[in-house]
């Protein structure tokens, strides 16, 4: 199901991945706003998406593309967004993204507060509540997010914990 509305009240073209890369890593984002990818090819990139098309099969509508730019796992009578992941490891990347989703469609006039992330794998969902307040805050995550993207060439790698498990490792520490 594919969505279409005015984009006049954003500045840049900005998706569900990219506010996630914000929380995980700076230098992923502007990677892949400027289009260089090594996760297509990546084991375990392939491993989640067959886990997210496989999940929660006949309930509610899959993979719900809005303005060609926002991919929604999962919405429920347009009350409830669902966001699957494999793991619950990068929980805070995942909650900001599915949060941007709300905040997006609530810009395009869908009157949504919540969200689940669902973790098929652990049997696990967490419920994520969307308040006045995350506005204000996904307003400067979006504003940094578009700064950093604008930045002529990308941020410093960063040796995190989970660097080795990342597509883009032998491309930024080697």
């Amino acid at each position: 199901m594919i969505i279409c509305f005015s984009l006049e009240n954003f500045k840049m073209r900005i998706t569900g991945n990219m506010v996630n890369y914000f929380f995980v890593c700076k230098r992923k984002l502007w990677l892949f706003q400027h289009q260089i990818g090594f996760e297509q090819t990546s084991e375990r990139v392939m491993l989640g998406k067959l886990l997210d098309k496989t999940s929660y099969q006949g309930r509610g509508l899959h993979h719900v593309m809005i303005d060609n730019l926002i991919d929604i796992d999962m919405v429920e009578n347009w009350q409830l967004i669902h966001e699957v992941k494999k793991s619950n490891a990068l929980e805070p990347a995942a909650v900001w993204q599915l949060k941007y989703y709300i905040y997006y469609l609530r810009k395009k006039g869908i009157s949504i507060s919540k969200g689940l992330l669902d973790y098929p794998r652990l049997k696990k969902c967490v419920k994520i509540d969307y308040t006045s307040k995350d506005e204000e805050i996904m307003e400067n995550y979006i504003s940094e997010i578009e700064q950093i993207c604008k930045q002529s060439t990308p941020p410093k790698p960063e040796l995190k914990s989970i660097c080795k498990s990342c597509a883009f490792y032998e491309y930024c520490f080697s």
